[in-house]
C-alpha cells in the first residue's frame, strides 16, 4: 500500500466510526482502521497517538455529534417535551451509533482529561439548560441529570444487550421508564 495523498484526522475518525458501529468498539485497532483507508497503520500516527488517541478522537466525536443532536431534538420545546424528545434523541443516538457510544464509558475526570471531559459535558450542558428553564433549583440539576442518563442509560444498555426477552413493546416499556423519572423531576420544579 502506497501513501495515500489527503488523508487526514477527519478520515480516519469517521473509518474508525464505521468500524465501532458496524463490529463494536472492541473491533477498533490501528490495523483495522488502516485496512479500510488503504494505508498502512504508521501512516495513522501521523493523525492520532496510537490507539488510544483514537479512541479519544472517537469520544471527542460521539460528545459532539450528541450534544448538536440534543441540541437539535429541543428545538421549539420546553419543560417535560423537552426531557423527552432528550431522552428519545439519546437513545436512537446508542442505537444508530453503538460504538460511538461505548466511548462514554467510562467517562475520563477533569483530572486525567480535562479537554475530554469538557466535550463530553457538552450533551449534558444541553439537559441542564432545560432543567433550568423548568426552574430546577441548581442545587439538584447535577443530580437530576444523572438520575436521567442512569434511567435511559440502564434501558439502552439492556435493551443493546438484548435482555428484554419478555415479547411485551420495548417502546412503551421506554416510554414507560421515561414517564416515571421525567413525572419526578418535574416535581422538583420550582415553575
Amino acid at each position: 500500500m502506497g501513501r495515500k495523498l489527503g488523508l487526514t484526522l477527519e478520515h480516519v475518525v469517521e473509518a474508525a466510526t464505521e468500524i465501532a458501529d458496524r463490529d463494536g468498539l472492541s473491533a477498533i485497532s490501528l490495523a483495522s482502521v488502516a485496512s479500510k483507508l488503504g494505508v498502512r497503520s504508521p501512516s495513522l500516527y501521523n493523525h492520532v497517538d496510537g490507539l488510544a488517541g483514537l479512541r479519544r478522537q472517537l469520544a471527542f466525536r460521539a460528545g459532539g455529534l450528541l450534544a448538536a443532536e440534543m441540541a437539535d431534538s429541543v428545538d421549539g420545546l420546553t419543560g417535560t417535551a423537552a426531557l423527552r424528545a432528550l431522552a428519545a434523541q439519546y437513545r436512537s443516538f446508542a442505537h444508530r451509533h453503538p460504538g460511538l457510544y461505548a466511548t462514554f464509558l467510562p467517562a475520563p475526570t477533569p483530572d486525567d482529561d480535562p479537554e475530554l471531559t469538557a466535550a463530553l459535558l457538552e450533551p449534558v450542558g444541553v439537559v441542564g439548560s432545560v432543567l433550568t428553564e423548568m426552574d430546577i433549583d441548581p442545587l439538584t440539576v447535577v443530580p437530576l441529570i444523572r438520575a436521567l442518563r442512569a434511567a435511559v442509560h440502564g434501558f439502552v444498555d439492556l435493551e443493546l444487550g438484548r435482555s428484554f426477552g419478555l415479547p411485551d413493546d420495548i417502546d412503551e416499556s421506554f416510554t414507560t421508564t421515561i414517564d416515571l423519572v421525567i413525572d419526578a423531576i418535574a416535581s422538583k420544579s420550582n415553575a
